[in-house]
């Protein structure tokens, strides 16, 4: 296939897909009772990571919001407390440090041993091109793909012994991914800052990170299915939130037309996430609203890429303390 007629088949499924939706079949009112459940969701005080942190806390789950502005966190919180009764506890993660990936998860682990839920939710779009991460990766791709990867990886002992404490004998990862994803297209000499990253536009940036978050959860799906690890990867709708920021005023107003009301995001992740539903999901992609659908991308379900992209991570996250987690998560 062409590269201008993929992206038109690309572009259409992205139209088809957020446009108008069919109505939900399933919303988070129907979520049992999460009691004894730790939830963490990264990206909480804001947008769709907020609404996930609130429906979980309504429905009695333990919930860590990972987030990287301390006090827009707390400020969350506390609004969260006075709606549902029930307080989050904050974790600090900036997803473009390595460093600060680190020391969340070891935070995390020095307060829990298990994990039930990782919804990884953060992430950033359309920055600008001069933008790199603290480690000299591109922003998109460091923020979007490389930080979540390691988290979940340095996560995967707890969740092992999540999928044990569980009622259900699972853990589950959610990954946000997008339906950019159909338009997304890996090269691995963009990742890190240099002369092929800058011929690229932020938009390209942007698809490529977010088709790496679908192969990323596929391979997760792969390897850690058969240890009762359910991973799922999914597009939340175009909604109106702070992911807007980096827009200029044109395109804004362009995507403004298409926008959902952001508590609709939290649908199809608490579905994968929380929902019994979700446990039949392992290595599927959802759609608005909780829907499965194929991810119209022949990259997202090539193994031998997805392998060679686990690999490209691996080496970029690697040390002991990284290497030590993940041979446990292994065992």
């Amino acid at each position: 296939m062409s590269r201008i007629c993929f992206e038109v088949k690309g572009n259409l499924k992205l139209l088809q897909q957020s446009l108008y939706p069919p109505k939900p079949h399933w919303i988070p009112d129907q979520l049992s009772d999460l009691s004894g459940r730790v939830m963490l969701v990264t990206g909480g005080n804001t947008g769709i990571g907020k609404e996930i942190v609130k429906e979980l806390l309504k429905h009695n789950a333990k919930v860590y919001m990972a987030s990287r502005n301390r006090e827009k966190a707390l400020a969350a919180i506390e609004e969260l407390k006075t709606e549902t009764g029930k307080g989050a506890h904050f974790i600090q993660l900036d997803l473009n440090s390595l460093a600060s990936v680190r020391k969340a998860a070891e935070e995390f682990l020095s307060k829990e041993e298990a994990l039930h839920t990782l919804f990884n939710n953060a992430g950033v779009m359309w920055a600008p091109v001069a933008d790199v991460t603290a480690d000299g990766y591109d922003m998109q791709f460091g923020t979007n793909v490389i930080g979540p990867f390691l988290f979940t990886q340095l996560l995967l002992p707890a969740l092992l012994k999540g999928k044990a404490s569980s009622p259900d004998g699972h853990a589950r990862i959610v990954m946000t991914s997008s339906a950019y994803a159909y338009l997304g297209h890996l090269d691995f000499e963009t990742f890190k800052d240099g002369a092929a990253r800058r011929k690229l536009s932020t938009e390209e940036l942007y698809n490529q990170s977010k088709l790496a978050d679908v192969l990323v959860a596929f391979e997760l799906a792969r390897r850690y299915g058969e240890q009762r690890i359910v991973t799922v990867a999914l597009h939340p709708g175009i909604l109106k939130t702070e992911l807007m920021r980096h827009i200029n005023a044109v395109k804004r107003a362009a995507l403004h037309i298409v926008h959902w009301p952001v508590p609709m995001g939290a649908i199809t992740p608490l579905y994968a996430g929380a929902a019994p539903e979700g446990l039949k999901l392992n290595g599927k992609w959802l759609i608005p609203w909780a829907r499965e659908e194929k991810c119209y991308n022949e990259q997202a379900y090539d193994e031998k890429l997805a392998g060679h992209l686990w690999d490209w991570l691996e080496e970029q996250v690697k040390g002991p303390w990284v290497d030590f987690f993940i041979e446990d998560g292994r065992q």
